[in-house]
């Protein structure tokens, strides 16, 4: 299931913001323990897409960031990309279809982005309603989204 990558994912970040990991495999080892059963392929995909760097300690967060608190909202970008499959315009509002139990991380991404056209969102399951202020607005929402699919 689509949704289980983002969630392995900000679990990874999770655990290297608590402490580094020497190798993959020890990484790989407390997914595991975490539920997420992953080959080392897919840890190594998810590590370059997260930008994690190795250092001497070990794996770790991008950028030095430290943070103890839970991963931030992830990029509306790489959410939109990933999980959206239908933007289409009705008035002031757009309605985004997505990947099933992906709408509500998506929505919460767009919210985050602070848009100045984005009033807000609603997401369901599969669906999400974004609300401008106008059909104009709603118009130049829809394009972006459709440029970042």
């Amino acid at each position: 299931m689509r949704m289980s990558k983002l969630s392995r994912q900000n679990l990874v970040l999770e655990l290297v913001r608590r402490e580094p990991f020497a190798n993959q495999e020890q990484l790989r080892r407390t997914l595991f323990k975490h539920g997420f059963d992953v080959t080392q392929a897919t840890l190594s995909r998810d590590i370059h897409e997260l930008g994690l760097v190795k250092t001497a300690d070990g794996y770790g967060p991008p950028n030095g960031d430290q943070r103890m608190e839970p991963a931030a909202v992830p990029a509306a970008m790489r959410l939109v990309r990933e999980f959206v499959t239908e933007v289409h315009e009705a008035q002031n509002i757009i309605v985004v279809k997505t990947a099933a139990g992906s709408a509500q991380p998506v929505a919460s991404a767009l919210d985050a982005e602070n848009w100045p056209e984005l009033v807000g969102t609603v997401g369901g399951d599969d669906t999400i309603l974004v609300i401008s202020q106008s059909k104009k607005n709603a118009h130049k929402l829809a394009m972006r989204l459709q440029e970042m699919l």
